[in-house]
């Protein structure tokens, strides 16, 4: 903006200031007469007091976005938070929470733009650095290591120091790092932890469990060595996690690894993953006098929040079903996210002295390596509404993270108009501006989605070739908004592959204002240790 518009910019919020109460409000006629203004200026001259609200709503809405963060300015002391929530979404890039955004605003039947996430109403955010100990593009187990422990890893260890090899249990003793949720039940605090990913994935897995292999789900996951040496599989850790009381909440996917393979499940049939006979889910009954295990939705909704106090719930064999194929993709039933978050907070919150709780979208990051953009949006959406349940029900002592592991290789391209379908084909402006009447074209002549992916699957349209010269597939023939369309890719890959750029955080409650700017990732443990003082207060719990 040139400085004379700029000049003239502020010159029409001064007026508004002075003069608002002699607006009209239609398109600068004569309003009534305002009052005399405190320099000289009464505003009655029929231009100065126009409604710049109705003339410029783009200026007002900033405005007020300015008038309200003006507020936000605080300063809470170390401590000050009771209770923390985590939430994480695999694989929520910058690109993925954009396109999510406008989703759900176009579902809601608005352009979409903008729509805002729940979380992006929090009043601080920054940018998380997300490379590993030793790769500028990781995985979610250093990621999620270094959020809930402080510390920097390397790819596919969980929750051990990168002094450790990954696969090579002996290199593990010694390196184990404390995460923030041993820390809070250290303290005596009530913790949780929800996924709709295994919870043996990776990003739960690194809350609970500490392994220098992140495929080492099951004692069946593990080499013969490793189990030798002493090095146990991480379903195993959840039911002899060793601190506090245990975990009071623990629930998503991940059925079998919990069973002996001598059982079958109870909704599919399969055998059980466990080589050593154990049923980890009886041995959480039998643990927990006052637990229960649940492993449908029904099940989990005749839980009584207030007699139960260690919940697991394993609602499938494996990761639970995306949030687009839940109430129909599930013969059992299965509860949404924001169901789950809602339940374990009726039950963590029964604690005076507080509570940590993780929660994990992490089938965004499977629709993501699918190539299948509406599946991802959709778990995003999930993430958003499992948010606003935390907001609504958590207290103003409580600090409620969001943030994301690591990012994909999604893209957000071309020039559509302001509305067109987010899952579309692109449909730009004319000449002047207003909505073209056909697609835009690559080079080709084809049309082209908005979304897309610089590798992966979608190259080709599945294992046939299609792109076997420059000739792009006529996108016109495929139902390309549809639940189940795979996005074009740039390089083929048999899964799309994780991106290395930084991801959003999002904060809000007491210790939030140190979350701003360009952070390390393993810098979100500190801010929630400084937040609850999680450390001091499992020191002196031991005292």
């Amino acid at each position: 903006m040139k400085l004379k518009a700029i000049v003239l910019a502020m010159m029409t919020l001064s007026a508004l200031t002075l003069a608002g109460c002699g607006s009209d409000g239609e398109k600068g006629a004569t309003g009534a007469t305002g009052a005399t203004g405190a320099d000289g200026s009464n505003g009655q001259d029929g231009t100065d007091g126009r409604d710049y609200t109705a003339a410029n709503e783009w200026f007002m809405a900033g405005q007020d976005a300015v008038t309200k963060a003006s507020g936000n300015s605080i300063s809470d002391s170390a401590g000050k938070a009771k209770n923390i929530i985590l939430f994480v979404g695999d694989g929520m890039g910058i690109s993925t929470l954009t396109a999510a955004r406008i989703y759900q605003g176009q579902q809601q039947g608005k352009s979409g733009e903008e729509n805002r996430l729940s979380f992006e109403t929090f009043p601080y955010s920054g940018l998380v650095k997300t490379y590993s100990a030793n790769q500028q593009t990781p995985d979610s187990a250093p990621t999620m290591t270094a959020i809930v422990t402080g510390v920097k890893t390397k790819d596919g260890i969980i929750s051990v120091s990168d002094a450790a090899v990954r696969d090579q249990c002996s290199t593990s003793t010694g390196h184990e790092v404390m995460t923030a949720l041993e820390l809070a039940e250290i303290a005596g605090m009530s913790t949780g932890i929800i996924s709709t990913a295994r919870l043996t994935h990776a990003t739960p897995a690194a809350t609970y469990a500490h392994s220098v292999e992140r495929n080492w789900e099951a004692d069946s996951d593990m080499p013969q060595a490793a189990l030798d040496a002493g090095c146990k599989d991480i379903a195993s850790q959840l039911i002899d996690f060793p601190y506090g009381d245990g975990p009071e909440v623990a629930m998503g996917g991940g059925r079998t690894y919990f069973m002996p393979n001598t059982e079958t499940d109870p909704e599919y049939g399969r055998a059980g993953r466990r080589n050593d006979g154990r049923d980890l889910t009886t041995e959480w009954t039998s643990k927990y006098s006052d637990g229960a295990y649940v492993w449908n939705r029904a099940q989990f909704m005749s839980v009584d929040t207030n007699s139960v106090k260690h919940l697991l719930g394993l609602f499938e064999n494996s990761h639970m079903q995306y949030e687009a194929d839940r109430v129909n993709g599930d013969g059992a039933g299965e509860p949404s996210l924001a169901e789950m978050t809602s339940r374990a907070l009726d039950m963590l919150k029964q604690n005076d002295s507080g509570y940590f709780l993780m929660v994990e979208g992490g089938r965004i990051d499977h629709a993501h390596h699918a190539g299948n953009a509406a599946r991802a949006l959709e778990d995003t959406v999930a993430l958003s509404d499992a948010v606003r349940v935390a907001i609504e029900k958590a207290d103003k002592d409580t600090l409620i993270l969001v943030t994301a592991d690591h990012s994909h290789v999604f893209t957000i391209a071309g020039y559509p108009v302001r509305g067109n379908p987010i899952l579309g084909l692109v449909r730009g402006v004319d000449a002047s501006g207003a909505a073209a009447t056909t697609y835009s074209t690559d080079s080709n002549g084809m049309p082209y989605t908005t979304l897309g992916y610089a590798n992966g699957p979608g190259f080709g349209f599945g294992s046939a070739a299609v792109n076997t010269d420059s000739n792009r597939p006529d996108l016109n023939l495929y139902a390309v908004t549809d639940v189940d369309y795979r996005q074009e890719a740039t390089v083929p890959l048999g899964s799309e592959t994780h991106a290395g750029e930084d991801v959003a955080v999002y904060a809000k409650g007491p210790g939030a204002q140190l979350v701003t700017g360009s952070v390390e990732q393993n810098m979100l443990f500190h801010v929630m240790n400084y937040a609850a003082n999680l450390v001091g207060r499992a020191e002196a719990a031991q005292n």
